[in-house]
């Protein structure tokens, strides 16, 4: 099984996946809690959301008096954050592009990638290049804040085929493994008896030796290490791997 190399151009569209399901939205108000209180931004503090999505933290984000500027590839998710934020009342300045070619120089306080929005890239040049643009973005002591699935996790817990009812539809997942990461194809299959539609990606799998290398590629330095959002110790048991690190100067 193989994944384009440019998947995520045709995956990250609302008629396929949208990373704002209604449990997503309800767990964001906690996940924005516990990264701002690692972070200790000030009020108008700059904070880049790198691969933001439909701005489901930025909106918290923002409303927690931040500036904030979300960046994202897909177009529709972008406009979904602009209508989350206008119906929240809060200011988003939101960017489109590619998150392996940031143009922003020293001017975010703090930056996050949140939700396994790192890793997509069949290249591993490509994740470095897209580290160091996070890097060039910040200021000089900048804290940089990255969330994603816990390599040592998968491996200990991979399985090559599951499904799961998602309500209006059902979801396939077909998995395969090797040293680098997963290609994963996803189905979709419609209740109504519609055309099942399927899409295949690849993730970079990362623990936190493989990380920890990856960052300080990229000039940033870690400082801690995370297993969840509750703030659980980081282990091959946690299926997140979440790290803060700083811009070194």
């Amino acid at each position: 099984m193989k994944a384009p190399r440019e998947w995520h151009k045709i995956f990250f569209k609302n008629s396929f996946y949208n990373p704002a399901s209604p449990a997503a939205l309800e767990n964001a108000p906690r996940e924005a809690r516990f990264i701002l209180k690692q972070l200790k931004l000030k009020k108008g503090a700059a904070l880049l959301d790198l691969c933001c999505g439909p701005g489901r933290h930025a909106v918290e984000f923002a409303g927690r008096g931040l500036a904030v500027t979300g960046c994202d590839f897909s177009a529709p998710y972008l406009a979904e954050a602009g209508q989350r934020a206008k119906n929240k009342k809060v200011r988003l300045r939101l960017v489109r592009g590619d998150m392996r070619r940031l143009k922003f120089k020293e001017e975010f306080d703090a930056a996050v990638n949140l939700f396994t929005s790192f890793g997509y890239f069949h290249k591993f040049s490509d994740d470095i290049l897209t580290l160091k643009g996070v890097a060039r973005a910040l200021k000089p002591g900048g804290l940089f804040m990255i969330d994603i699935i816990h390599g040592d996790f998968v491996r200990a817990n991979f399985r090559r085929r599951d499904w799961c009812d998602m309500g209006d539809h059902f979801h396939l997942e077909e998995n395969s493994m090797d040293a680098d990461g997963t290609v994963s194809a996803w189905t979709r299959i419609a209740r109504n008896g519609g055309r099942a539609l399927t899409r295949t990606f690849f993730t970079r799998l990362y623990n936190k030796t493989r990380l920890t290398a990856a960052l300080h590629k990229a000039g940033l330095e870690p400082l801690k290490f995370w297993g969840g959002f509750s703030g659980v110790p980081l282990s091959v048991k946690t299926a997140r791997l979440i790290c803060l690190a700083r811009k070194r100067s």
